[in-house]
């Protein structure tokens, strides 16, 4: 039994260039910091999520309204033991017509049930994926940092001033 990518797919009504677009604004849609151009092959970008996942990518293929594939050429994932468990993986966007719609098909190659990383990141792209670039394709302003701020706004709104018993009101 062939051991089965992660992948997973949606459609939507914009056309294949917006969505691929969409795709190519990495920033607009995946959290932590990315450093470097994403939208041009050949490309080689980083990015980094505080001391937890740090990779690097390169686009190998970039076929517009069509195809964006990245290779990962080096990655460190602290929460696992083999740290380097995304090298040599292939991450890919396809895009096409399905009736009316467009439909994106991500697929993490090398991320199959067997290794370490996959109910974490497997998990974490289906997120990134399904809401966060799904949202900025439909709308136009992706969620890329969406537990960031939930944590951050709820500090926020538990925060009370203090008030000392000798203060008249």
């Amino acid at each position: 039994m062939k051991s089965q990518n992660y992948s997973t797919a949606f459609t939507v009504v914009q056309t294949p260039e917006e969505v691929f677009a969409a795709i190519n604004n990495v920033r607009g849609w995946w959290s932590g910091n990315i450093e470097g151009s994403t939208n041009k092959l050949g490309d080689e970008w980083t990015y980094r999520y505080k001391d937890v996942h740090y990779s690097k990518q390169k686009i190998t293929e970039l076929n517009p309204g069509k195809k964006v594939v990245w290779l990962v050429l080096d990655s460190y994932l602290n929460f696992i033991e083999d740290k380097t468990e995304w090298n040599g993986t292939k991450i890919t966007f396809e895009i096409g017509k399905k009736g009316d719609k467009t439909e994106v098909r991500f697929a993490h190659l090398g991320l199959v049930p067997e290794v370490e990383c996959y109910d974490a990141c497997s998990n974490a792209w289906g997120g990134y994926v399904n809401s966060s670039l799904r949202t900025l394709i439909t709308k136009g302003k992706g969620q890329p940092n969406r537990k960031e701020k939930v944590v951050g706004e709820k500090k926020a709104v538990n925060a009370k001033p203090v008030k000392k018993k000798h203060e008249k009101k």
